[in-house]
């Protein structure tokens, strides 16, 4: 069984960070509810669904950044997992499974989307942190010290908006869900190494975009 996430997120749906935990699932493991609901037990698959809609939906909203889409992207996730379920193997994990329906689908729509929709900016969440960049653009002697945490939310937010799919995607899964590497790599299709790669430059753009507020 691969490690499990913990979640982190508020009802405001904003900026939603998950860690992994030893200890964040209870009850019976994925494989045996992948099991019955294949076999026909609706109730293991709502087992499943319960166990990691809110994981599902924090990706999906930090990638999207409007939460009316995202709360309709995860309901098509888990229908089409439901409806591919009897092709699962068991050769990955099914978490590893499910994110990879995950991101292929919201990097599917936002590509379908000719435009980029307002940010809904009214809440935040109070735990924002991406790793080192966060700590690095709030450490003493920078200026986004002197920001609120909503402004700092804000450019945050807008930065992260603007890298590519790809860079966003292992930021989000990285940094945000705490899904190590090399899960991430099983969830696209590429190396450890790309994704580390990715992650470095992703991390670097972000600070990029931040360059004004630092001296």
């Amino acid at each position: 069984m691969e490690d499990n996430v913990q979640n982190d997120i508020d009802e405001s749906g904003e900026i939603v960070n998950t860690k992994f935990t030893a200890d964040s699932m209870a009850g019976p493991d994925d494989d045996a509810l992948v099991l019955k609901a294949q076999q026909g037990d609706v109730h293991a698959f709502d087992v499943l669904v319960e166990r990691y809609q809110s994981k599902i939906y924090g990706l999906v909203y930090n990638m999207t950044s409007n939460r009316e889409d995202a709360e309709d992207l995860v309901q098509e996730i888990f229908v089409k997992a439901y409806r591919a379920l009897p092709r699962f193997k068991g050769k990955s994990s099914f978490y590893t499974w499910l994110y990879r329906i995950a991101v292929n689908k919201t990097i599917n729509y936002r590509k379908k989307r000719n435009r980029k929709r307002a940010m809904s900016l009214d809440e935040f969440d109070s735990e924002i942190k991406l790793d080192d960049v966060y700590h690095d653009l709030t450490s003493k002697g920078s200026p986004l010290r002197n920001l609120s945490l909503t402004e700092l939310q804000k450019k945050m937010n807008e930065a992260l908006q603007n890298l590519s799919e790809k860079h966003r995607t292992v930021v989000i899964l990285h940094d945000m869900q705490g899904v190590p590497h090399e899960n991430i790599a099983k969830m696209t299709g590429a190396s450890v190494g790309t994704i580390r790669s990715r992650l470095f430059y992703a991390r670097r753009q972000l600070q990029a975009e931040l360059t004004e507020f630092i001296k």
